[in-house]
């Protein structure tokens, strides 16, 4: 059984402040084979890697991110020292040296992250194979399916393994992501058989790591990437 990919959540969340630069680059540290973090479009237009829609719980600010333009979201101290880095400084941070799956957290983020995609495809030597784009929000992945069919789409779901079977037909998704509540052998199984990747979240305790790589799932997203 081949071993799942080990993918760092929100970079290396338990180690440092998720979504920021410094875990991201701790989740390198580490060895992952990929990271995962969050997109939202801020009010002046740019997609900036954060996890909440508010930004009250992370950083020294209060209020809707998406209110807030960059140069204040930059004004800004998550975990009262890090700053709010945009998608491409995640990017050239990165550097291909690990897959990077985008979740679109926030509205209208589909089409401003294919075409940062693409920019880092067609003048920096990225490839389609070096991201994966995942949403719960599925009328966002049916933007991405729309703009470039060739982009790697992954099903959020922490209902129903079965139901986002059903919708990533409709999008030739590449996997399924589900909460690793929903997971079993057999839905592995079946969501394998039917051509899919089964990419679980957020396994954090070895047990459960054990767990879902008996299953044969084919990544883990864990805040502790040093245990996968």
């Amino acid at each position: 059984m081949q071993k799942p990919l080990k993918i760092g959540h929100r970079g290396a969340k338990n180690h440092l402040a998720e979504n920021t630069i410094e875990s991201i680059k701790k989740a390198l540290d580490i060895g992952v084979d990929g990271i995962e973090i969050d997109v939202h479009k801020c009010a002046s237009g740019e997609l900036v890697v954060f996890h909440d829609f508010t930004l009250d719980r992370m950083t020294n600010g209060t209020g809707e991110l998406s209110k807030a333009t960059l140069p204040q979201l930059k004004e800004l101290k998550v975990n009262g020292q890090f700053s709010i880095p945009t998608l491409e400084e995640v990017l050239d941070c990165v550097d291909r040296q690990c897959l990077v799956n985008i979740e679109l957290k926030g509205k209208h983020t589909a089409l401003d992250t294919c075409e940062i995609i693409s920019h880092y495809m067609n003048v920096k030597g990225w490839s389609a194979q070096d991201f994966i784009i995942s949403s719960f929000q599925h009328h966002e992945l049916e933007d991405v399916y729309n703009y470039n069919k060739n982009l790697r789409l992954g099903v959020l779901t922490k209902a129903s393994v079965f139901d986002a079977l059903e919708f990533a037909k409709t999008i030739n998704a590449y996997a399924v992501h589900p909460n690793f509540a929903l997971v079993s052998r057999d839905n592995v199984q079946r969501a394998q058989k039917e051509g899919y990747k089964v990419i679980t979240w957020t396994v954090n305790d070895v047990n459960t790591i054990k767990r879902m790589k008996s299953y044969g799932v084919d990544a883990i997203i864990s805040d502790n990437p040093e245990n996968l």
